[in-house]
C-alpha cells in the first residue's frame, strides 16, 4: 500500500509547473512528441500518463478507467494524489485506457453547441509515440506534422464534428502527444 501512495510529484510547485509547460506544447504542437517526467505511477501506468494526471485532475474532474487500467492501485494512487472521482465514460472529462479498451468513442462526451468545452480528453496509451505515420494539418502546425495514430478514420471522424468532439493526449513512457479536435488527419 506504501508504495501505491508514492510517485507523485516530488518538488510539486515546479514539477508541476514543468509538466503543464509540457501538455501545453504537447497541446499547442498536435503531433509533437514531449517528454515529461516526475511521476513513478502504479502499474500498469507510463510515466507520461502519471504525468498528464497529476496534472491535469483533481476533485472535480471525473476520470474513467478503461481496461487494465481500472485496478485498485491505480485508483488508490489517483484518489490520493488528485482526489479525482472514478466515473463513466458517459459522465467523464478524463478517460484512460489502451486504444481497444476506451473504445467506442461515442460512449463519450463530446459537449453541446453552447458548451464545446463539456467534451472529454481520451488519454491513451500507447506502445510507442512516432512523429511519423498520418499526416496532420491545423491549428498550431506550421505546414504539416505525422503521428502513428492508432485508427485514422475514427480520428477524421472526431474532427468532422468540430467545435465539438473529444480531445486526445498520446502518452508512451516519458513522452506525451496530443491531438485536439481541431487538427485535420490525412
Amino acid at each position: 500500500m506504501a508504495a501505491v501512495l508514492e510517485g507523485g510529484f516530488k518538488d510539486a510547485p515546479r514539477d508541476a509547473s514543468h509538466a503543464f509547460r509540457g501538455l501545453m506544447t504537447a497541446m499547442a504542437r498536435p503531433g509533437t512528441c514531449v517528454d515529461v517526467a516526475g511521476a513513478v505511477p502504479p502499474a500498469p501506468l507510463s510515466v507520461a500518463a502519471g504525468v498528464v494526471l497529476l496534472t491535469l485532475c483533481d476533485p472535480d474532474t471525473p476520470v474513467y478507467l478503461a481496461g487494465a487500467f481500472d485496478c485498485d492501485d491505480v485508483r488508490t494512487w489517483l484518489a490520493f494524489h488528485t482526489g479525482a472521482p472514478i466515473s463513466t465514460a458517459q459522465t467523464c472529462a478524463f478517460a484512460l485506457g489502451s486504444w481497444d479498451d476506451l473504445n467506442p468513442l461515442e460512449a463519450y462526451p463530446v459537449g453541446t453547441a453552447q458548451y464545446p468545452d463539456r467534451s472529454a480528453t481520451l488519454i491513451v496509451e500507447r506502445q510507442s509515440l512516432v512523429p511519423s505515420g498520418v499526416t496532420l494539418t491545423g491549428p498550431g502546425i506550421e505546414r504539416q506534422a505525422a503521428l502513428n495514430l492508432p485508427d485514422p478514420a475514427a480520428l477524421a471522424a472526431n474532427h468532422r464534428l468540430f467545435p465539438l468532439g473529444l480531445d486526445f493526449i498520446f502518452t508512451a513512457g516519458s513522452q506525451v502527444a496530443a491531438l485536439p479536435r481541431s487538427t485535420r488527419i490525412g
